[in-house]
């Protein structure tokens, strides 16, 4: 193990740090009514609430995550979750739709520390475990997007929606203290300042043929997941099911799958090709949306559906990002945001078209809509031979 590199330990706090912040993406998506009823405002208007979470973490990725090939962890990853924690109270306090939303966009921000928390991870990994490092953080991402809607429904039914976002604040400075005494204190060896390094950026895109498929194919697959995953939450709480918050986030149990093959996943990329898990994932995924568009009238066919369609897109994604950090190791906060920020875009955009959709197709439109993405990603994704940069980095 290398001065650099992660303990055991390291790795799970960043994973526990991923988790808790990225769900806060999620965990007022089961009660987009109740926060509708309560501030008096159009369900159509805070729908947006997800979408504007992920805006924010596009922006989190363009303008933050390049600052782990420059400052250092315990540093970077404790400012994040103090601020996360400061946008999460303003949000419980939100008098009306336009401070709601507003805080989501810095909530979104702050939460794509979980992005870094990832890429620290990898880069810190030792030597022949990057795969296993990113997985381990993957698995803490894919527990906070999975559990998110069971808590955040369930303490909205217990506490109000107002308060379970104070207990989130209250988990995002915790995790702030224990960045600040346990993460590592180095600071990354980096020549270029960071409006440089920004600039550097977007011709990243031309130098790795590699990235712009693992963009192409991850905004794909994270645009179904998106879609199916805002559309069932508002479906179930229409008629003829009528669910609440709580009942409603018991569906993201069903996802727990895509969690257990996590630790498979990253075994696996540390020993065979990451294109074959992608592809494998993505056929999973599409099974789990075929199952999916049979409707929703039975529980267990929709959390079979729900579990397939989640164990693909998780794995995939835990594949995709180790294959993008070995493209270049000392420039992964650099390539890390270029993926994330268009992976992030096109997944905002699947958010955003879940209400309008389903009013305008149904639970039918979404389904076919999501697995006509995945089945595209197939070919998109497929590797062809690239310049002799990129296979070396592979080979490396």
């Amino acid at each position: 193990m290398t001065a650099t590199s992660l303990s055991r330990g390291g790795t799970l706090l960043l994973a526990a740090i991923a988790g808790t912040a990225i769900a806060n993406n999620y965990a007022l998506q089961p009660a987009l009514t109740t926060v509708a009823s309560d501030l008096g405002a159009p369900l159509s208007v805070i729908g947006l609430v997800p979408a504007a979470a992920l805006g924010g973490c596009v922006l989190g990725f363009a303008f933050l995550l390049p600052l782990t090939d420059r400052l250092a962890p315990h540093r970077l990853v404790s400012a994040q979750l103090i601020a996360l924690a400061v946008a999460l109270m303003l949000a419980a306090g939100a008098p009306g739709a336009a401070v709601l939303l507003t805080a989501y966009l810095f909530i979104g921000a702050a939460a794509g520390v979980a992005a870094q928390a990832g890429n620290i991870a990898g880069r810190n990994a030792p030597q022949g475990r990057r795969g296993t490092g990113v997985a381990t953080v993957a698995e803490g991402m894919s527990a906070g997007i999975l559990l998110s809607r069971m808590v955040g429904g369930a303490l909205t039914d217990l506490l109000g929606w107002r308060r379970m976002l104070l207990v989130f604040a209250a988990l995002a400075l915790l995790g702030a203290c224990a960045a600040a005494r346990l993460l590592p204190r180095q600071r990354p060896q980096s020549g270029r300042g960071y409006l440089a390094t920004l600039a550097s950026l977007p011709p990243l895109l031309r130098q790795h043929p590699a990235l712009r498929r693992a963009v192409a194919t991850g905004g794909l697959w994270y645009f179904a997941f998106n879609l199916i995953w805002v559309s069932l939450a508002l479906a179930l709480a229409q008629q003829p099911y009528g669910l609440g918050p709580a009942a409603i986030g018991l569906y993201s149990l069903a996802g727990l799958l895509g969690f257990a093959v996590l630790p498979l996943t990253g075994r696996l990329v540390d020993r065979h090709a990451p294109q074959t898990l992608i592809t494998a994932g993505i056929l999973a995924a599409a099974a789990g949306a075929a199952l999916l568009a049979s409707g929703l009238g039975t529980p267990w066919v929709t959390a079979a559906g729900l579990a397939l369609f989640d164990a693909g897109c998780f794995a995939a994604q835990a594949a995709n990002q180790s294959r993008i950090i070995a493209l270049d190791p000392e420039r992964s906060g650099g390539l890390s945001s270029v993926y994330l920020v268009l992976y992030f875009s096109v997944g905002a955009l699947g958010t955003s078209l879940a209400a309008p959709l389903l009013d305008a197709a149904g639970w039918p439109g979404i389904t076919l809509t999501a697995l006509t993405a995945l089945l595209v990603a197939i070919p998109v994704g497929r590797a062809t031979p690239g310049p002799v940069g990129d296979r070396t980095q592979r080979i490396r």
